[in-house]
């Protein structure tokens, strides 16, 4: 089944209201599910004009996600993979259907299912602010209220970047990223948005690999209202995240694709950098920590003390939400999290609801996350290094292997101490 997303007036001659998604407004009986309201109605109040082409990408990330959340993959013929088919009302939707396969081809990285995206005349930019406000900035960095971004923002910052950062709001990170704003100074500036993806039913899925499409979705819109963009520049936008992660291989041979969505795998920014360069749309992706362990980030962190106020604040756990804004301790995030504690040597005063995982039970030892990365460390250990890594590098647009090979290692050395720290059975 094809979803049409667009405005009301894009949608009103397509079928059903079931395969209707509203952008920019409020799903009622006339659509299905709806994305973007906030957004539309958080860029006007800025004062902020974003481009034409920087708008379509926002309403594909948006339809994209929505979708993402209506289908769910225990329904899907094996229980993972989903056929999702978008035809987006864009502005300007020639120059999209251009790049329409390498789309499909990076969403298809993303989330590990089978897409199929189009795009129809009908999408309206958003309405011009009555003042127009852009913002003063050099480059776009997302803070995410987590301790890579934080570190990220922390590096920026302390060489003298005006930066702005863009935020997804989420329930119990909103103080965080203002925090971290504000203790930067005056060199970084703060926009928080929301996609307020609603699907309108009770049981969706929530593996929701698509919404890291997003994010870059709203660093993009916020790099092309800049001064310096209009005036012809590109713009760099920053996405921090230790190499470790963002490679993410999966730990064990059970485990079906990336364990967490795979936002900043260089094969997947590759793709989003290459689509960006074709539609004209002048921005650089640059991750700096690619090559980087989260415990490597925070030893040369340039501001120390900032990083011991701020460090603990962070957070970093998957399942953040589920225990009540507090750490669980036991999921991978959070295993990298106390590893690189212990590489900086520094207190992590961090709540961990389950904190000790040398406890032999289901709950702590025996979980399911405690275990696959003990069995990573076990591959690595009895196979070599290459074994557990498998085809994790293997991608024409990855020019530095043996260094990401490298820094993959240093990676499971710092989870090895932990669990020997930890004592974990």
């Amino acid at each position: 089944m094809t979803y049409y997303c667009g405005p009301f007036s894009f949608l009103s001659s397509k079928p059903t209201p079931a395969q209707r998604i509203l952008l920019y407004g409020q799903a009622s009986g006339t659509a299905h599910a709806s994305a973007g309201a906030a957004v539309a109605e958080r860029v006007q109040r800025h004062g902020l004009e974003p481009s034409s082409e920087a708008w379509d990408f926002l309403s594909l990330a948006l339809s994209a996600v929505t979708v993402d959340g209506i289908h769910r993959r225990n329904l899907s013929a094996d229980g993972w993979t989903r056929q999702l088919d978008l035809s987006i009302a864009a502005v300007d939707p020639d120059r999209w259907n251009d790049v329409g396969g390498e789309i499909a081809r990076a969403l298809s990285f993303l989330t590990t299912d089978i897409w199929s995206v189009s795009f129809m005349p009908g999408g309206q930019l958003p309405r011009r602010p009555r003042k127009h406000a852009p913002p003063k900035a050099d480059a776009v960095a997302l803070l995410s209220g987590g301790l890579d971004s934080l570190i990220g923002t922390i590096d920026l910052a302390s060489g003298g970047s005006a930066i702005l950062g863009v935020s997804q709001t989420v329930r119990g990170d909103s103080h965080r990223q203002k925090l971290f704003a504000r203790r930067m100074g005056q060199n970084v500036q703060l926009i928080q948005l929301n996609h307020n993806a609603s699907t309108r039913r009770r049981e969706k899925e929530t593996s929701q690999r698509a919404r890291s499409m997003v994010f870059i979705a709203f660093a993009v819109l916020a790099a092309s209202t800049l001064d310096k963009y209009k005036s012809g520049a590109t713009i760099p936008i920053y996405i921090c995240e230790n190499g470790f992660i963002a490679i993410n291989p999966p730990l064990t041979l059970a485990r079906i694709g990336s364990l967490s969505t795979r936002t900043a795998h260089p094969h997947f920014l590759s793709q989003i950098q290459h689509i960006f360069d074709k539609v004209g749309l002048r921005v650089k992706i640059i991750n700096p920590y690619e090559e980087k362990t989260k415990g490597e980030m925070m030893l040369e962190c340039r501001d120390q003390d900032i990083l011991q106020e701020l460090a603990t604040v962070s957070t970093s756990c998957g399942r953040f939400q589920r225990f009540n804004y507090t750490h669980c301790g036991r999921c991978v995030p959070c295993q990298i999290r106390r590893a690189s504690f212990l590489t900086w040597d520094g207190p992590d005063q961090t709540k961990y609801h389950f904190e000790d995982l040398s406890i032999a039970d289901s709950d702590y030892a025996m979980f399911d996350d405690v275990q696959a990365v003990k069995i990573a460390l076990e591959t690595a250990e009895s196979y070599g290094l290459d074994r557990w890594i498998g085809n994790a590098l293997n991608s024409p647009h990855i020019d530095n292997a043996l260094a990401l090979r490298a820094m993959l290692g240093r990676g499971l050395q710092e989870l090895r101490t932990l669990h020997e720290n930890l004592r974990i059975p």
